[in-house]
């Protein structure tokens, strides 16, 4: 039997993919032992990273943040390559401003005391969620919010809510009511303004924020995020910032050491087989590689061992019954996690304002970091000429301060739909809301008078003149955005999707099946780090790191 090389073949060239190739290749234990190769689907590296321009600046169509710069793997090699300061400007650089409009549907701005007490109560929920030892805070109205998420939490097991049944959401709306029961007998129904009473603004502002953690988890409803999965994710002390140079810096790093020709673009993979069971067979005096790869154009790639790092996404359509993708299919215990799992859409909505004056910087200038509350969808006091797709978006603010680019986030069907809609439907629809919300004059709920046009562009000052919008739940590549822990789901599913196939039962060398022949890395295959860049990037070491230490024990 003539000797050879094993040929790993990676599939996506993301930051997992990219990460497990960069390891692979430059590992000295490993210099010209392998045959190593990149498939991507696309016609470009970086997956869910793609940094791109828009209005004279740089932005992120996928992944924007590094979470907490402490001890992250992209804040070090963003870090090392110098790409966290840039002379161009870029989306966030200035981070967020620092005191933002709270304002309602029709125009009146929120009460800072009301802004304050319900987003204290939304994040002291959101933290004894996540496990986090919080101090016991309180209000003005002497209210401890910890108690209140106890309680909450209480409420919810003891109505019905079986271990790995509960719903962040659900836990949320009781915190909520929790709330309400506490601060009744001191406030009533204080009058608020116009059609909005105070509990009407309260319910909205705290909608607002579970607009946001949507956005956050990629949950469409966070009544299907799961409650007892939220304490096992993890963050990186520190700040969250964004990447000056662009987070495709980070990716071009990764793929700056393998030689030209490794990564092959437009490669897609329409089906991977490979043997579940012992096959012994030889071709042209060579042991057949058990994995065969069959591209869309009908060519043909037998590998070793197969790196598999599509989205989530792409593994919930591959193991359908029209699908597919795998012959013979996965096993049960891997596609019953991947149905479980959770896999949302977000999307972002970025806008050029133009000025009707001749200043054209007034505009970027004057335009509030708006945070919106709005009326619940089917109430009758809505404004009937905002699109439902809007109506679940938290903010429209400029991408950093004095831009006069804007940024929304959108999620759920809502992000669906956007990437529907033609960019005259998207702009008519943008500023018809914006025109309910900066309406002067107006008044502070439980306030004075306020000018809100003050200082800020009215509505009939604003134009917009462009759009762009990521796209990332009909991109056949991806099928959405990222991953979460779905009711009913939890990190055993994650553990079980990174699990390399065929399962290891026993003595792999008496049962003659070749190991490791397809492996699984990515953001929804990290327990604790899924839904993150560096989740990949760890995701991606790990099947680098297990490939290596197999070869380490055999002879090459």
């Amino acid at each position: 039997m003539v000797a050879k090389k094993p040929r790993i073949v990676i599939i996506g060239a993301g930051m997992a993919g990219l990460t497990a190739a960069n390891k692979l290749y430059t590992s000295a234990s490993s210099k010209d032992s392998f045959e190593l190769c990149v498939v991507e689907g696309g016609n470009r590296i970086g997956g869910r990273i793609n940094t791109s321009e828009f209005g004279g600046n740089r932005i992120e169509m996928g992944a924007t943040w590094i979470h907490g710069i402490g001890g992250s793997p992209v804040h070090k090699i963003a870090q090392e390559i110098n790409s966290l300061e840039s002379e161009q400007p870029w989306e966030c650089m200035d981070g967020f401003l620092d005191e933002p409009k709270t304002i309602a549907e029709g125009g009146c701005e929120l009460n800072p005391s009301l802004v304050k007490s319900i987003s204290t109560l939304f994040k002291n929920l959101m933290d004894f969620a996540q496990g986090k030892l919080i101090e016991r805070s309180e209000n003005s109205e002497g209210l401890d919010f910890h108690r209140l998420a106890a309680k909450a939490s209480k409420i919810c097991k003891s109505n019905g809510g079986v271990p790995g049944k509960l719903s962040v959401g659900a836990f949320l709306r009781q915190g909520l009511d929790a709330y309400w029961d506490s601060v009744k007998d001191e406030e009533g129904e204080t009058k608020g303004f116009g059609n909005w009473s105070r509990k009407l603004l309260e319910e909205a502002h705290f909608a607002m924020h579970e607009n946001v953690q949507r956005t956050y988890t990629s949950a469409g409803d966070l009544l299907t995020l799961d409650f007892d999965a939220e304490s096992e994710y993890q963050m990186f002390p520190g700040e969250e910032i964004t990447i000056a140079k662009g987070y495709l810096s980070i990716i071009e790093s990764l793929a700056s050491v393998l030689p030209k020709g490794l990564i092959q673009l437009g490669r897609k993979v329409a089906r991977i087989e490979w043997q579940p069971e012992a096959q012994q067979s030889m071709e042209n005096g060579y042991a057949n590689r058990p994995v065969k790869l069959h591209f869309s154009d009908g060519s043909v790639m037998c590998a070793d061992h197969v790196v598999v790092t599509v989205s989530l996404g792409v593994l919930k359509a591959g193991i359908g019954q029209d699908s597919g993708m795998f012959s013979p299919p996965l096993p049960s215990f891997k596609t019953e996690a991947i149905s479980r799992l959770g896999f949302g859409v977000v999307n972002k909505l970025f806008l050029q304002l133009s000025s009707t004056h001749d200043d054209k910087d007034e505009v970027g200038n004057k335009f509030p970091f708006l945070q919106m509350a709005f009326h619940r969808t089917e109430s009758e006091l809505r404004n009937k000429k905002i699109p439902w797709w809007m109506r679940r978006t938290a903010s429209i603010c400029p991408i950093y301060k004095n831009s006069s680019v804007l940024l929304s986030w959108f999620a759920g069907k809502e992000a669906v739909e956007l990437e529907s809609l033609s960019d005259e439907d998207t702009i008519n629809g943008v500023s018809t809301t914006i025109s309910s919300f900066l309406q002067a004059p107006q008044k502070q709920v439980n306030g004075n008078s306020h000018e809100l046009s003050n200082g800020n562009l009215s509505a009939n000052e604003i134009k917009i003149s462009k759009v762009l919008k990521s796209k990332w739940g009909n991109d056949p590549l991806f099928l959405g955005s990222y991953s979460y822990i779905a009711v009913g789901s939890g990190g055993d599913d994650m553990d079980s999707l990174a699990e390399p196939l065929p399962a290891k039962i026993g003595n792999y060398e008496s049962a003659g099946c070749p190991p490791l022949q397809i492996l699984f890395a990515g953001e929804a295959t990290h327990r604790t780090h899924y839904s993150t860049t560096h989740g990949a990037y760890f995701s991606g070491l790990r099947e680098a790191n297990r490939l290596l230490q197999h070869y380490h024990c055999v002879e090459i």
